[in-house]
């Protein structure tokens, strides 16, 4: 396989222009008929990119409407062939051969141009359009005369194709080429000795058509030749070349042009037929002629964007065999009858709303079969100013943004590309991307006031609602899911997270105890609201609970000061007049508003009720004269009730004499108060001598416990020094040897106490003998010490020393 691949190349004066998605073109050469899965290039090579950057950028091969010869293999970067390429079907006789496609890549976009160019290969024979060819000659034709063969047709191109003839040797003809303008190669025989009718009526000859192959491919075809009676003069063209235009909407049918030859003979043999001669391709699909005047007519359907121009052979042919050719070019001429095409090369669909202006967006090509005006294309987007187009190459555009996105305001955008070509008249397309804004965090959620106000009924359940917080987010998605924190700040020194608590999700405020509001009337916090975004954003507002007052409170009465060790009576002169003030009950109650509204009135009213309280300012006054069957002593109980619901009340008493002189006052009140005073001084000698006795009787055990606890200690100090000490034998004076005799023995008791030391004599024992430590007369002066109290300060292992 023969590749040859073009350096990359960078337009100079465009490359300011160009995006970066145009960034390079590079050519690679093949030979047609190549099998399916051969390698055209390495193309991550020859491109400068590694294998990872065409799979991470997902490239393709974008090749429109046309059919793909070529396939990317993105895991080993390499170009290959995707269907059998015949180069003769792909491009006909036009050289060079190639097709082209682009290799986008993504992230960032990229375009590269590819040009495949198809090498020929000598796969194509010469042929001829006749398997024969017959000819009838005059034996009257002079040497020189011309008769044409016509051509052969070879697909190949180069030196591939037709190269020459060769007629096989005869005596009579001579063989020459010719070669038209537009390349075809044919063969005329020249006569160079008369024909002898007589001698050969008939003869055969074949024409080889070769072409420049290696080995070299031919094609034959068979040549008669008849000889006729005399026929003195040949056809003649009036013109050797004929040329006409036609449009290419030409309806079929439509003439074109007409040749003519005149033939100098007169009769049979000055009778001229016309013909199709030394044509290639499908003109005889195209075209006809009329055999008899030379007509030419349409016969097909001309399309400019094929083929531009036709070359026909014609050939005028007496009855004598003579005859003369020319040639007519047929020029199409192009119409304005194909509207632009619009190839979406790429397109980048959601995008970020971030993106920076000039981000591509998508690469357009845009084709226009027709020439020159009429392929002219003008490419605009609608009136959309978010988005513009750039010309990167000829025929390809960048689709850009040209101003900030806001997916919050615009999440998608159809964007309309229109494209009109400047035929008359103008022939238009149009395609319509709906492009998708994704989301970025980019915008914080929001309260819809910075305070708000909640409020809370006092000695509320734990737990209960008390208010709902919403934000919103006008993000999508994730980046909108809003979460609600509390601000964990202090509140009359304590954390307000102590006070109250909020669902994360829902914004529910919950009570997380029993507001008092005597002890506090408002609490004031901060929530935050914070998206899922990433980083997250937020926002803060304020929430004042207010704690609404309930009638938990009853009144209280300042005055009469109640008392229970002494009684307090106001005293009403018998002289009083009708609203003469006697005391003034002032009651308050801690609760507000309504709770508080306090009221006053008599509990009990007599027939004849010599007071009256004022409603509102508890105002105790008389409501008529005294007179004599009115009591000494007036027990008033006033009931000061608030304005709650329900309602709450505090009584108290007052006691009012009704006396001109304080003597006859103490006379009525002295035997309540002696019986009152009795019974609390019996009360409280009573307790008193409670609070004695109980006194008594916890020293008395603690003294108890405490000489128990230091004749236990005494104890163990006397064992403890009585197994250290050394005994000390004494010695009366009355022996000289220091020592007592041995037929005496002593028994000595020791104890903590000195003072009941004892030495008790023994009756005597016969020497060498010990004194048993459990004698009866020891056991029994132990008896008799525990009768006389003495037991508890005998140790139970008193020391003996028994002396023999």
């Amino acid at each position: 396989m023969e590749t040859r691949r073009r350096t990359k190349w960078m337009l100079l004066v465009l490359a300011a222009l160009c995006i970066k998605s145009v960034q390079s073109q590079i050519r690679y050469s093949i030979p047609e008929e190549m099998r399916k899965g051969s390698v055209i290039g390495n193309i991550a090579a020859d491109l400068g990119l590694d294998a990872k950057r065409l799979r991470l950028g997902r490239a393709r091969i974008v090749k429109g409407d046309s059919l793909q010869y070529a396939e990317l293999n993105a895991d080993k970067g390499l170009l290959l062939v995707s269907e059998r390429i015949d180069r003769e079907e792909l491009c006909g006789d036009t050289t060079p051969c190639s097709f082209t496609f682009e290799i986008i890549l993504d992230n960032p976009m990229e375009l590269h141009h590819v040009t495949v160019e198809i090498l020929d290969v000598n796969d194509h024979a010469p042929t001829f359009q006749k398997n024969a060819i017959n000819l009838d000659i005059s034996e009257s034709a002079i040497p020189g005369a011309r008769f044409v063969l016509g051509s052969a047709e070879d697909l190949d191109v180069g030196v591939n194709t037709l190269k020459n003839y060769i007629l096989t040797e005869n005596d009579n003809f001579i063989l020459k080429q010719h070669s038209r303008p537009d390349g075809v190669k044919y063969a005329e025989m020249v006569l160079q000795k008369p024909l002898d009718r007589e001698l050969h009526p008939q003869l055969s000859l074949i024409l080889t058509a070769m072409d420049g192959g290696d080995p070299p491919r031919s094609g034959t075809v068979n040549i008669k030749v008849t000889v006729l009676d005399a026929n003195d003069n040949a056809p003649v063209f009036n013109q050797s070349i004929y040329r006409a235009t036609v449009v290419e909407n030409a309806q079929r049918g439509t003439y074109i042009t007409t040749v003519n030859a005149s033939d100098a003979d007169s009769g049979a043999y000055g009778l001229v037929h016309y013909s199709f001669t030394n044509f290639k391709g499908n003109v005889a699909a195209m075209f006809s002629i009329d055999e008899d005047t030379g007509a030419i007519s349409l016969k097909g359907d001309l399309d400019y964007e094929k083929v531009k121009k036709y070359e026909i052979g014609v050939e005028a042919k007496d009855q004598g065999g003579l005859g003369d050719s020319s040639k007519v070019i047929v020029e199409v001429l192009d119409v304005n009858d194909n509207a632009p095409t619009i190839n979406i090369m790429s397109f980048s669909s959601p995008i970020a709303e971030d993106a920076p202006i000039g981000t591509s967006v998508a690469i357009l090509n845009v084709k226009d079969s027709d020439s020159d005006e009429n392929g002219n294309v003008d490419l605009k987007v609608d009136q959309n100013a978010v988005f513009k187009l750039k010309s990167s190459l000829r025929g390809y555009y960048t689709l850009v943004t040209d101003a900030p996105l806001d997916r919050e305001r615009v999440p998608e955008y159809n964007i309309t590309i229109t494209a009109r070509d400047s035929g008359s008249p103008p022939l238009s397309s149009q395609t319509t991307l709906s492009l998708k804004v994704s989301d970025v965090n980019d915008n914080s959620p929001e309260f819809s006031k910075n305070t708000y106000e909640a409020f809370v009924v006092e000695n509320n359940l734990p737990g209960v609602s008390i208010f709902k917080v919403s934000a919103v987010d006008k993000d999508w998605n994730q980046n909108a899911r809003i979460s609600y924190l509390l601000d964990d700040t202090a509140w009359a020194g304590s954390p307000v997270s102590s006070y109250i608590s909020i669902n994360a999700e829902s914004g529910v405020i919950h009570a997380v105890r029993s507001f008092d509001y005597e002890q506090m009337k408002k609490i004031k916090v901060c929530i935050k609201a914070q998206d899922g975004g990433s980083p997250p954003l937020s926002s803060n507002m304020t929430l004042d609970i207010i704690v609404q007052d309930q009638n938990d409170n009853s009144p209280q009465i300042l005055y009469p000061v109640q008392t229970s060790s002494s009684m307090v009576a106001e005293i009403v002169p018998r002289s009083a007049d009708i609203g003469y003030l006697v005391t003034k009950v002032v009651a308050v109650d801690v609760d507000s508003g309504q709770n508080a509204w306090l009221s006053y009135k008599l509990q009990k009213a007599a027939d004849r009720p010599l007071f009256e309280v004022g409603a509102q300012n508890g105002e105790i006054r008389t409501v008529r004269q005294v007179t004599d069957k009115d009591a000494v002593k007036q027990k008033l109980t006033v009931i000061v009730e608030d304005n709650g619901q329900p309602s709450r009340s505090a009584t108290v008493t007052v006691n009012v004499a009704v006396a001109d002189s304080f003597p006859e006052v103490l006379s009525e009140f002295t035997e309540f108060t002696h019986d009152k005073d009795y019974n609390n001084n019996l009360t409280f000698f009573l307790l008193l001598a409670l609070i004695v006795v109980s006194i008594l009787f916890i020293f008395s055990v603690i003294a108890i416990i405490s000489v128990k606890i230091y004749r236990w200690r005494q104890r163990k100090l006397f064992y403890k020094s009585a197994n250290n000490l050394p005994v000390i034998p004494y010695y009366p004076t009355m022996y000289s040897d220091g020592t007592l005799h041995h037929t005496y023995n002593y028994e000595m008791c020791g104890t903590t106490d000195s003072r009941m030391t004892d030495v008790k004599p023994m009756r005597p024992y016969s020497q060498s003998t010990l004194v048993s430590l459990s004698r009866p007369g020891t056991v029994q002066r132990q008896q008799k010490q525990q009768q006389a109290g003495e037991a508890d300060d005998i140790s139970p292992e008193s020391a003996r020393v028994a002396v023999g």
